[in-house]
C-alpha cells in the first residue's frame, strides 16, 4: 500500500498503482468536509502521473459527495454487516445458538485476553496459528486489502487471543476506523487446534471489550456478492456482467463467499451496509476489474490465476493422499 498525503497533511489516501490506475483502499482519511478537495487533489496527482483512479469498498458517504461533483460509475461489490456493540450482550441473550457456541468453546478451556498489537506482533505462537491458517487456504496469499500478515505493520490495532491452557490457539486483529469511534474486526485467524466456537468466542470478546472503551461502530468488513442491501445495483455493460457471473461461478471453489455471508448474519447485525467500486469513468471498465484484480493478487492477474490452479491441485492431491491413508489404517 502507498500512501499521498495532501500538502497542507491534514488527508491522507491509501492506493495501489495496478494497470495504470491507482486502485484507492475505500476512501480518503480525511473530515467530511474536506473529502471533495481531498480527491479532486489527489485525483489531479493521479493524472499527472498518467493514470486513473477508481475507489475499491467504498461506502454511501464518499458515494453521495463525489455525486454532487460529477457521476461516477458504480458498481455493487456486496454489503458489510454492522453492530452497535453496546447492544452485543442483548444479541448474545437473544440468540441460542449463539450461546450454545460460545458454551462449547468455553467448555473445551477457551479464554479471551487482548493486548496491543504491538505486544504480540511477532509471538511465536500467533506466527504458528497465521501459518497454520494459511496452510488451508486453497488461494495464494491476498495483498491490498487482505493482507494476511496484519499484524506486520501493528500500529494502533488491538490483538485478542484465544487460549487454551497455556497454548494460543486463535487470534483476531482490531483495527480503528478514523472518525466513526468505531473499529474493523479485520482478521480472524484459528489454528489447528482451535475448537469449534473459537471464532464466536473471539468476537464476543471484541465486542465487550470494544464498546467498554466507547466504540460505537463495529463491522466484520465486506460479505463480498451479497445482497442483503436493499441497494439497488448499477446495470453493468455485458462484459462486465460476464466477467461477475464467470468471478462468482468459479470462485466458489477457491473462496466460500456464501458461507462467510452466513456467518457473518448469523450474528445478527445491526444493518448491512452496501460497499462499491466507484470509477473516474462513464461505465465501470473491464481494464478497472484487471486493475483492482492485479491489485489484490499483487501480480498480473493471469499469472496469479495459474498459481492458485496449482496450489489447489496440490492441496487436493494431498488431501487424497491423507484420505487414502486414513481408509487403509482401518
Amino acid at each position: 500500500m502507498r500512501h499521498w498525503f495532501r500538502p497542507d497533511g491534514e488527508a491522507v489516501v491509501g492506493y495501489v498503482p495496478a494497470g495504470g490506475l491507482w486502485v484507492v483502499a475505500g476512501a480518503p482519511i480525511c473530515p467530511s468536509a474536506q473529502l471533495v478537495p481531498t480527491v479532486e487533489a489527489f485525483e489531479a496527482a493521479a493524472a499527472r502521473a498518467g493514470c486513473q483512479v477508481c475507489y475499491f469498498g467504498a461506502q454511501t458517504r464518499l458515494v453521495e459527495a463525489l455525486a454532487e461533483r460529477r457521476p461516477m460509475a458504480q458498481l455493487l461489490l456486496g454489503a458489510q454487516p454492522v453492530w452497535d456493540p453496546r447492544g452485543w450482550p442483548a444479541i448474545v441473550a437473544g440468540k441460542a445458538s449463539l450461546r450454545a457456541q460460545l458454551a462449547r468453546a468455553r467448555n473445551k478451556g477457551v479464554a479471551v485476553t487482548n493486548l496491543p498489537a504491538s505486544a504480540v506482533a511477532a509471538h511465536p505462537a500467533v506466527r504458528r496459528c497465521l501459518a497454520e491458517w494459511l496452510a488451508t487456504r486453497q488461494l495464494p496469499p491476498l495483498h491490498f486489502l487482505v493482507e494476511p500478515d496484519t499484524l506486520a505493520v501493528p500500529q494502533d490495532r488491538r490483538v485478542f487471543l484465544a487460549w487454551r491452557g497455556v497454548a494460543v490457539v486463535a487470534y483476531l486483529v482490531a483495527t480503528p476506523i478514523p472518525n466513526r469511534d468505531g473499529w474493523l474486526l479485520e482478521q480472524v485467524v484459528r489454528g489447528h487446534a482451535a475448537p469449534n466456537g473459537t471464532a464466536e468466542l473471539l468476537i464476543d470478546g471484541a465486542m465487550r471489550a470494544l464498546a467498554d472503551v466507547g466504540a460505537a461502530y463495529i463491522t466484520l468488513g465486506v460479505a463480498p456478492l451479497s445482497h442483503r442491501t436493499t441497494e439497488i445495483a448499477h446495470p453493468q455493460r455485458l462484459p462486465v456482467r460476464a466477467a461477475l457471473s464467470w468471478a462468482q461461478a468459479h470462485g466458489q471453489r477457491f473462496y466460500n463467499f456464501a458461507g462467510l455471508e452466513a456467518f457473518k448474519a448469523k450474528l445478527q447485525p445491526c444493518a448491512w451496509e452496501p460497499v462499491y467500486l466507484l470509477s473516474s469513468e462513464h461505465n465501470i471498465s473491464l481494464r478497472t476489474l484487471y486493475a483492482v484484480a492485479g491489485a489484490f493478487a499483487g501480480a498480473p492477474p493471469p499469472v496469479f490465476l495459474a498459481h492458485a490452479l496449482v496450489r489447489a491441485a496440490a492441496q487436493a492431491l494431498t488431501w487424497g493422499v491423507r484420505r487414502l491413508q486414513a481408509m487403509a489404517l482401518r
